[in-house]
């Protein structure tokens, strides 16, 4: 039983909890996927591994809880690069879509809801007690010969 069919049995409140994403958010995210890897693979090439669905919850899992990797690549049963460049492959097709982006700096300074609060920090010095030769305790090493 694959990690999707194992989902798809999952209310929709534990899916979203589990996975990050709504249901309908994730199939709107594996057909993306599924028509970007048809269109790859157009003439030919060697079929993924991994499928559509498995390729995201990799993605997702790795967006949302961050692991390493190299962890992921265990779990999956894949190589690391592998883990790479699926990781990547599914950004830049979810990106290149439309539907999935994030909205950009620019948009993020112009919200006139951020409240900037300026906090005055002043360079001052340490007051730390002065070393004296008296203050310290003279001790023998033994590790010298």
């Amino acid at each position: 039983m694959t990690r999707y069919e194992k989902a798809k049995k999952l209310k929709a409140e534990d899916f979203r909890q589990i996975i990050g994403v709504k249901r309908e958010t994730f199939e709107e995210m594996v057909s993306i996927l599924r028509e970007a890897y048809a269109e790859k693979h157009k003439k030919r090439g060697r079929e993924a591994k991994l499928t559509r669905e498995d390729q995201l919850f990799l993605s997702l899992k790795y967006w949302r809880q961050y692991v390493t990797q190299l962890e992921l690549a265990f779990e999956v049963e894949v190589g690391e690069a592998t883990v790479h460049d699926t990781i990547e492959w599914v950004e830049d097709m979810l990106i290149k879509s439309g539907k999935f982006a994030l909205p950009g700096k620019k948009v993020l300074l112009e919200e006139n809801d951020i409240e900037i609060v300026l906090v005055d920090v002043m360079e001052s010095p340490i007051e730390r007690p002065k070393k004296n030769k008296k203050d310290t305790i003279p001790g023998k090493r033994n590790d010298i010969p």
